[in-house]
Protein backbone atom coordinates (compact mmCIF):
# COMPACT_ATOMS: atom_id res chain seq x y z
CA UNK A 1 0.00 0.00 0.00
CA UNK A 2 2.83 2.65 1.04
CA UNK A 3 4.07 2.28 -2.65
CA UNK A 4 0.55 3.68 -4.19
CA UNK A 5 1.24 6.92 -1.81
CA UNK A 6 5.10 7.15 -3.52
CA UNK A 7 2.43 6.80 -7.16
CA UNK A 8 0.60 9.36 -5.95
CA UNK A 9 2.94 12.06 -5.09
CA UNK A 10 4.73 10.51 -8.49
CA UNK A 11 2.24 11.34 -10.90
CA UNK A 12 1.56 14.44 -9.68
CA UNK A 13 5.63 16.30 -9.75
CA UNK A 14 6.90 14.19 -12.84
CA UNK A 15 5.90 13.57 -16.11
CA UNK A 16 4.64 9.81 -16.29
CA UNK A 17 4.41 7.82 -19.47
CA UNK A 18 0.42 7.02 -19.84
CA UNK A 19 -0.26 3.64 -21.49
CA UNK A 20 -3.80 4.43 -22.73
CA UNK A 21 -3.88 6.67 -26.18
CA UNK A 22 -6.65 8.49 -24.75
CA UNK A 23 -7.73 9.46 -21.41
CA UNK A 24 -11.29 10.29 -21.74
CA UNK A 25 -13.79 8.84 -24.69
CA UNK A 26 -16.91 9.69 -24.68
CA UNK A 27 -19.57 8.10 -27.36
CA UNK A 28 -23.34 9.76 -28.43
CA UNK A 29 -23.21 10.67 -24.55
CA UNK A 30 -27.00 12.08 -24.01
CA UNK A 31 -28.45 13.24 -20.85
CA UNK A 32 -31.66 15.04 -19.68
CA UNK A 33 -32.93 16.74 -16.48
CA UNK A 34 -36.78 17.23 -15.87
CA UNK A 35 -37.43 17.08 -19.44
CA UNK A 36 -34.82 19.28 -20.68
CA UNK A 37 -31.63 18.13 -22.50
CA UNK A 38 -28.24 19.03 -21.31
CA UNK A 39 -26.21 16.65 -23.52
CA UNK A 40 -27.33 16.39 -26.71
CA UNK A 41 -25.20 13.08 -28.35
CA UNK A 42 -21.74 14.22 -27.14
CA UNK A 43 -18.80 12.92 -29.08
CA UNK A 44 -15.44 13.65 -27.00
CA UNK A 45 -11.92 12.21 -26.83
CA UNK A 46 -9.02 13.87 -24.71
CA UNK A 47 -5.74 12.32 -25.03
CA UNK A 48 -3.48 11.11 -22.13
CA UNK A 49 -1.75 14.03 -20.58
CA UNK A 50 -4.02 16.46 -22.75
CA UNK A 51 -5.18 19.77 -21.23
CA UNK A 52 -8.63 20.71 -22.64
CA UNK A 53 -10.56 23.43 -21.67
CA UNK A 54 -14.56 23.90 -21.82
CA UNK A 55 -15.92 27.05 -22.25
CA UNK A 56 -19.75 28.30 -23.26
CA UNK A 57 -22.44 30.10 -21.36
CA UNK A 58 -23.89 28.73 -18.26
CA UNK A 59 -26.58 25.67 -18.16
CA UNK A 60 -24.53 24.83 -21.63
CA UNK A 61 -23.81 21.30 -20.51
CA UNK A 62 -19.87 21.57 -19.25
CA UNK A 63 -20.61 20.92 -15.69
CA UNK A 64 -22.42 17.88 -16.43
CA UNK A 65 -19.54 16.62 -18.77
CA UNK A 66 -17.35 16.73 -15.60
CA UNK A 67 -20.12 14.91 -13.22
CA UNK A 68 -20.77 12.57 -15.76
CA UNK A 69 -16.86 11.38 -15.84
CA UNK A 70 -16.42 11.67 -11.96
CA UNK A 71 -19.77 9.27 -11.81
CA UNK A 72 -21.83 11.42 -9.82
CA UNK A 73 -24.45 11.04 -12.28
CA UNK A 74 -25.43 8.34 -14.95
CA UNK A 75 -25.85 8.82 -18.60
CA UNK A 76 -28.99 8.23 -20.45
CA UNK A 77 -27.57 7.05 -22.51
CA UNK A 78 -24.06 6.25 -25.00
CA UNK A 79 -20.54 4.82 -23.39
CA UNK A 80 -17.53 6.70 -21.64
CA UNK A 81 -14.14 5.47 -21.06
CA UNK A 82 -11.46 6.73 -18.85
CA UNK A 83 -8.08 5.38 -19.34
CA UNK A 84 -8.86 2.56 -21.09
CA UNK A 85 -12.16 1.47 -19.21
CA UNK A 86 -15.83 1.68 -19.47
CA UNK A 87 -17.56 3.49 -16.18
CA UNK A 88 -21.11 1.96 -17.18
CA UNK A 89 -20.23 -0.59 -19.18
CA UNK A 90 -18.53 -4.41 -18.85
CA UNK A 91 -17.51 -6.81 -21.86
CA UNK A 92 -19.46 -9.78 -20.83
CA UNK A 93 -18.66 -12.63 -23.59
CA UNK A 94 -17.59 -10.39 -26.21
CA UNK A 95 -20.38 -8.12 -25.80
CA UNK A 96 -20.48 -4.63 -24.40
CA UNK A 97 -23.00 -5.04 -21.76
CA UNK A 98 -24.36 -2.10 -18.88
CA UNK A 99 -22.39 -2.64 -15.29
CA UNK A 100 -23.06 -1.67 -11.83
CA UNK A 101 -21.85 0.72 -9.67
CA UNK A 102 -19.61 -1.42 -8.35
CA UNK A 103 -17.33 -1.17 -11.59
CA UNK A 104 -17.96 2.08 -11.75
CA UNK A 105 -16.59 2.68 -8.43
CA UNK A 106 -13.11 1.10 -10.00
CA UNK A 107 -13.18 3.17 -12.72
CA UNK A 108 -13.67 6.51 -11.28
CA UNK A 109 -10.81 5.90 -8.66
CA UNK A 110 -8.36 7.30 -11.81
CA UNK A 111 -10.52 10.47 -11.76
CA UNK A 112 -10.19 13.18 -9.27
CA UNK A 113 -12.60 16.85 -9.19
CA UNK A 114 -12.21 19.87 -7.88
CA UNK A 115 -15.45 21.94 -7.45
CA UNK A 116 -16.39 25.39 -7.30
CA UNK A 117 -17.23 25.29 -3.64
CA UNK A 118 -14.40 23.20 -1.56
CA UNK A 119 -16.26 20.63 0.39
CA UNK A 120 -13.89 20.61 2.93
CA UNK A 121 -14.24 19.13 6.60
CA UNK A 122 -14.61 22.24 8.54
CA UNK A 123 -13.80 20.13 11.94
CA UNK A 124 -10.50 19.30 10.15
CA UNK A 125 -6.67 20.67 9.49
CA UNK A 126 -5.86 21.04 6.02
CA UNK A 127 -3.56 18.33 6.91
CA UNK A 128 -6.09 15.70 8.13
CA UNK A 129 -8.74 17.10 4.87
CA UNK A 130 -5.56 15.94 2.43
CA UNK A 131 -4.82 12.54 4.61
CA UNK A 132 -8.86 11.48 4.97
CA UNK A 133 -8.63 9.67 1.39
CA UNK A 134 -5.23 8.21 1.98
CA UNK A 135 -5.89 6.66 5.53
CA UNK A 136 -9.95 5.35 4.44
CA UNK A 137 -9.07 4.48 0.72
CA UNK A 138 -5.60 3.47 0.28
CA UNK A 139 -5.79 2.00 4.18
CA UNK A 140 -2.45 3.96 4.34
CA UNK A 141 -1.08 4.15 8.25
CA UNK A 142 -2.08 7.25 9.95
CA UNK A 143 1.43 8.53 10.53
CA UNK A 144 2.05 7.84 6.46
CA UNK A 145 -1.33 9.36 5.05
CA UNK A 146 0.04 12.90 7.02
CA UNK A 147 3.73 12.71 5.51
CA UNK A 148 2.00 12.24 1.73
CA UNK A 149 -0.56 14.64 2.48
CA UNK A 150 2.08 17.25 4.11
CA UNK A 151 4.08 16.44 0.86
CA UNK A 152 1.06 17.88 -1.23
CA UNK A 153 0.18 20.39 0.84
CA UNK A 154 3.81 21.99 0.62
CA UNK A 155 3.52 21.32 -3.84
CA UNK A 156 0.18 23.62 -3.51
CA UNK A 157 2.37 26.34 -1.12
CA UNK A 158 0.40 25.59 2.05
CA UNK A 159 3.75 24.67 4.24
CA UNK A 160 2.67 27.30 6.68
CA UNK A 161 -0.82 26.43 7.09
CA UNK A 162 -0.79 22.25 7.99
CA UNK A 163 -2.72 22.97 11.04
CA UNK A 164 -4.96 25.72 10.15
CA UNK A 165 -8.86 24.87 9.63
CA UNK A 166 -11.06 26.25 7.06
CA UNK A 167 -12.02 28.52 8.98
CA UNK A 168 -8.78 30.27 9.82
CA UNK A 169 -7.75 29.93 5.80
CA UNK A 170 -8.86 32.72 2.85
CA UNK A 171 -10.79 31.09 -0.27
CA UNK A 172 -7.54 30.55 -2.63
CA UNK A 173 -6.44 28.39 0.15
CA UNK A 174 -9.17 26.58 0.91
CA UNK A 175 -9.14 25.93 -2.99
CA UNK A 176 -5.72 24.66 -2.82
CA UNK A 177 -6.55 22.23 0.05
CA UNK A 178 -8.99 21.07 -2.21
CA UNK A 179 -6.89 20.58 -5.08
CA UNK A 180 -4.21 18.62 -3.24
CA UNK A 181 -6.49 16.17 -1.52
CA UNK A 182 -7.72 15.59 -5.29
CA UNK A 183 -4.65 14.91 -5.83
CA UNK A 184 -3.84 12.58 -2.79
CA UNK A 185 -4.95 9.24 -5.03
CA UNK A 186 -2.90 10.35 -7.91
CA UNK A 187 -5.49 10.61 -10.77
CA UNK A 188 -4.96 10.59 -14.23
CA UNK A 189 -7.60 12.82 -15.43
CA UNK A 190 -8.00 15.78 -13.17
CA UNK A 191 -11.67 17.65 -13.27
CA UNK A 192 -11.67 21.39 -12.42
CA UNK A 193 -15.22 22.75 -12.22
CA UNK A 194 -15.05 27.00 -12.51
CA UNK A 195 -12.67 26.56 -9.22
CA UNK A 196 -12.28 30.65 -9.17
CA UNK A 197 -15.93 31.33 -9.14
CA UNK A 198 -16.49 31.46 -5.36
CA UNK A 199 -13.36 33.61 -5.23
CA UNK A 200 -12.20 37.31 -4.21
CA UNK A 201 -10.97 38.53 -7.49
CA UNK A 202 -7.61 38.98 -5.42
CA UNK A 203 -7.33 35.07 -4.55
CA UNK A 204 -7.49 34.01 -7.94
CA UNK A 205 -4.50 34.20 -9.17
CA UNK A 206 -2.58 32.17 -6.68
CA UNK A 207 -5.68 29.05 -7.35
CA UNK A 208 -4.64 29.81 -11.26
CA UNK A 209 -1.12 29.73 -10.66
CA UNK A 210 -1.22 26.55 -8.94
CA UNK A 211 -2.65 24.29 -11.53
CA UNK A 212 -0.63 26.19 -14.58
CA UNK A 213 2.04 24.54 -12.26
CA UNK A 214 0.76 21.72 -11.93
CA UNK A 215 -0.20 21.06 -16.03
CA UNK A 216 3.68 22.17 -16.38
CA UNK A 217 4.95 19.47 -14.38
CA UNK A 218 2.79 16.48 -14.65
CA UNK A 219 0.88 14.58 -17.14
CA UNK A 220 -2.53 14.21 -16.23
CA UNK A 221 -5.07 14.73 -18.20
CA UNK A 222 -7.37 18.10 -17.75
CA UNK A 223 -10.52 18.81 -18.03
CA UNK A 224 -10.85 22.70 -17.07
CA UNK A 225 -14.69 24.39 -17.03
CA UNK A 226 -13.40 28.08 -16.90
CA UNK A 227 -15.08 31.50 -17.92
CA UNK A 228 -11.09 32.64 -16.97
CA UNK A 229 -10.48 33.20 -20.99
CA UNK A 230 -6.68 34.40 -20.81
CA UNK A 231 -5.94 31.08 -18.30
CA UNK A 232 -7.69 28.71 -20.85
CA UNK A 233 -5.35 30.54 -23.24
CA UNK A 234 -2.31 29.64 -21.07
CA UNK A 235 -2.92 26.38 -20.19
CA UNK A 236 -5.06 24.66 -22.97
CA UNK A 237 -4.11 22.55 -25.82
CA UNK A 238 -7.41 22.34 -27.25
CA UNK A 239 -10.63 24.24 -26.35
CA UNK A 240 -13.73 22.98 -26.52
CA UNK A 241 -17.22 25.84 -27.14
CA UNK A 242 -20.47 24.64 -25.66
CA UNK A 243 -23.60 25.57 -26.54
CA UNK A 244 -27.71 24.09 -25.77
CA UNK A 245 -25.63 20.82 -24.59
CA UNK A 246 -23.50 20.56 -28.52
CA UNK A 247 -19.66 20.89 -28.75
CA UNK A 248 -20.67 23.86 -31.30
CA UNK A 249 -16.53 24.74 -31.96
CA UNK A 250 -13.33 23.07 -30.92
CA UNK A 251 -9.59 23.55 -31.75
CA UNK A 252 -6.32 24.97 -30.47
CA UNK A 253 -6.91 28.40 -28.09
CA UNK A 254 -4.97 30.96 -30.88
CA UNK A 255 -8.29 29.51 -33.06
CA UNK A 256 -11.11 29.54 -30.98
CA UNK A 257 -10.26 32.07 -28.56
CA UNK A 258 -8.49 34.46 -31.09
CA UNK A 259 -9.93 34.08 -34.35
CA UNK A 260 -13.63 31.71 -33.79
CA UNK A 261 -15.39 30.85 -36.47
CA UNK A 262 -18.42 30.06 -35.06
CA UNK A 263 -20.75 33.14 -34.09
CA UNK A 264 -22.37 31.88 -30.94
CA UNK A 265 -18.60 31.33 -29.94
CA UNK A 266 -17.58 35.23 -30.59
CA UNK A 267 -20.70 36.21 -29.18
CA UNK A 268 -20.28 34.66 -26.11
CA UNK A 269 -16.82 35.68 -25.80
CA UNK A 270 -17.45 39.45 -26.59
CA UNK A 271 -19.69 39.09 -23.73
CA UNK A 272 -17.14 37.19 -21.38
CA UNK A 273 -14.05 39.70 -22.63
CA UNK A 274 -16.59 43.04 -21.54
CA UNK A 275 -17.62 42.55 -18.30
Amino acid sequence: MHDLAEQAIARTIAPQANGATYSVIMHDVSKTFGGRTVLDRIELTVRAGERVALIGPSGSGKTTILRLLIGLDKPDSGTIEIDGKFLWHEHVNGALRPAGERNARRVRRSVGMVFQQFNLFPHMTALQNVAEPLEHVLKLPRDRARQVAADLLIRVGLEEHLQHKPDQMSGGQQQRVAIARSLALGPKVMLFDEITSALDPERVGEVLHVVRDLASASQMSMLIVTHEIQFACDIADRVLMFDSGKIIEEGPPAQVLKDPSHPRTRQFLRAVLER
